[in-house]
């Protein structure tokens, strides 16, 4: 497993929490970062080619929501996070692990939630769920993950030797092979075909490709 210094643990850690926090809120409740080009400029690639082309990907629709009024855009993306991931009447792509499993389910609550309940419990964090989602929400998983980076990061900060630095990093990566990544392209695929081109289909393509760059990396 390759040594990862906290620097890299704590940029793929912000990174998470951007992606997370944006699935599972609204445009509409959150700075608009998202759509001004110039933040996407900054964005960590990860010196990855899959990640700088899911920027790119989020920076050319920045470019284009650039060109409208600021309410307008913001709007745009606040109805499509609502017809993807919430509805009325269902969400077109729902964002919740167990309906990506097994071929698919329209059931809600399965495995996957009772999972990351436990994972969210052990992890000392308590889900605050004003909007009632399932632990096995994709942002959800994101942030979680964030939290496990950060908490690399301090280790690493705080003098962790390398056979404690290699067991934390070698249990951030199971967690990340078995939840999020495991389902983060399908999901990604889905939201593509339904949005192209949209906010949403950028921001699930970074959610895969960060993923796919850490779980490169730490292997």
């Amino acid at each position: 497993m390759a040594q990862v210094d906290a620097q890299a643990w704590q940029t793929f850690a912000e990174a998470y929490a951007f992606v997370g926090n944006s699935l599972l809120t609204p445009l509409t409740q959150t700075p608009h970062v998202g759509i001004d080009p110039a933040f996407w400029q900054e964005f960590p690639n990860f010196d990855d080619v899959q990640v700088t082309r899911a920027i790119e990907t989020c920076a050319a629709y920045a470019r284009g929501a650039a060109a409208l009024p600021e309410d307008e855009a913001v709007q745009r993306a606040a109805v499509e996070h609502t017809h993807l991931f919430i509805g009325p009447p269902s969400p077109a792509v729902p964002p919740w692990e167990t309906m990506h499993r097994n071929g698919g389910t329209s059931v809600g609550f399965g495995e996957a939630t009772f999972a990351m309940r436990a994972l969210l419990r052990g992890a000392g964090l308590e889900l605050c769920n004003e909007n009632r989602q399932y632990e096995d929400h994709l942002g959800i998983e994101l942030l979680l993950l964030s939290e496990l980076c950060r908490r690399r990061a301090e280790a690493l900060e705080g003098g962790a030797n390398a056979s404690d630095a290699a067991e934390g990093a070698a249990k951030v990566l199971a967690y990340l092979e078995e939840r999020p990544r495991s389902w983060a392209a399908t999901f990604h695929e889905r939201v593509a075909a339904e949005r192209p081109g949209g906010y949403y289909d950028g921001l699930t393509a970074l959610a895969s490709a960060l993923l796919d760059a850490q779980a490169h990396l730490l292997s």
